[in-house]
């Protein structure tokens, strides 16, 4: 079973939390606002360090600032598991699929400190 867990952004659609825990009941997927998730409305600054410390990564849908934030939690000394940002062409099964794909497949540290676009493949 895979290790890989997701926190997905508020801005992310609560459907996206749902087709994947129906795909796979024991896939970890949380959503900001969900109880022990960030609250909704967490600076994107605040999720990076609780994604370090519970070891999630983070799916959002922000391209033009979350660059600069993680940056500036690297530089500061920090890690991250992982970062993915859907591509907003990307269709939502697609979507799904991907992500799907990405747990059944995780290697340990794989995606640590980058951002990823998504689709990967």
């Amino acid at each position: 079973m895979s290790t890989l867990r997701y926190l997905m952004d508020e801005h992310v659609t609560p459907q996206l939390q749902k087709a994947l825990k129906q795909r796979a009941a024991e896939m970890t997927v949380w959503r900001v606002g969900d109880p022990g998730a960030p609250p909704f409305g967490a600076s994107d600054p605040d999720i990076l360090p609780w994604c370090e410390t519970y070891v999630f990564i983070l799916v959002t849908n922000n391209r033009q600032t979350m660059p600069i934030h993680l940056q500036k939690h690297l530089a500061s000394g920090h890690h991250i598991p992982g970062i993915f940002i859907i591509k907003t062409h990307l269709h939502f099964g697609q979507l799904v699929d991907e992500l799907e794909l990405i747990w059944a497949t995780y290697v340990q540290d794989e995606y640590a400190d980058t951002i990823r676009f998504l689709p990967i493949s």
